[in-house]
């Protein structure tokens, strides 16, 4: 039985400049940018970039999964704050406030990503954003400061109706107007 190689170093550093490339490319010149220019982006040749990813679907689909990476590692660090004694509430809020900036950053990437049928496919990412979530959602409620019934889905739709295309006061306010909401100071509880 043969173990399975680690990648190379160049090929691991090429995956990460093709991929931020990529995003970058996408962000500026919208989701019908070409893989050669997405290659040159990336200071890499095009075969490169094709042995990475076959199709763009494929690319699109992995700089998805980036992006879910990042928010993943943003809420374990937010409750890794949270056990470290930071106020959950106050993580919560700047997490749902991050997550709203990094939404409308990659706005146009999750646009090309629907146009090409491409999803991400990294459960695990999915699965470590749920649970960091779901830790920090808890910490609040017992805390007294979130509201007993907000669940993670709450916070998928309430991440889903952010205001990405418009101006970052726009997101602020949408914040300042939304987050009260979330909170056991903001509405009754439900019965």
């Amino acid at each position: 039985m043969t173990q399975a190689r680690a990648p190379r170093a160049d090929a691991v550093r090429n995956r990460k400049k093709i991929l931020a490339a990529a995003r970058d490319q996408i962000t500026l010149h919208g989701p019908g940018v070409g893989m050669d220019e997405i290659a040159a982006a990336a200071e890499v040749a095009v075969g490169t970039l094709y042995r990475h990813f076959p199709t763009k679907t494929d690319l699109v689909g992995a700089v998805v999964a980036e992006s879910i990476g990042e928010v993943a590692d943003d809420a374990e660090a937010a409750q890794e704050r949270v056990e470290s004694g930071a106020n959950a509430m106050q993580e919560v809020e700047a997490f749902i406030g991050r997550t709203v900036e990094a939404s409308a950053r990659d706005r146009v990437v999750k646009t090309a990503a629907q146009a090409l049928g491409a999803a991400s496919t990294d459960t695990a990412e999915e699965a470590r954003a749920r649970a960091a979530l779901a830790t920090l959602i808890t910490a609040a409620q017992t805390s007294g400061d979130l509201h007993p019934d907000v669940t993670v889905e709450d916070f998928y739709l309430l991440l889903s109706t952010a205001p990405s295309d418009r101006p970052s006061e726009a997101r602020a306010r949408w914040l300042t107007l939304t987050l009260p909401g979330l909170t056991s100071r903001g509405r009754a509880p439900h019965v």
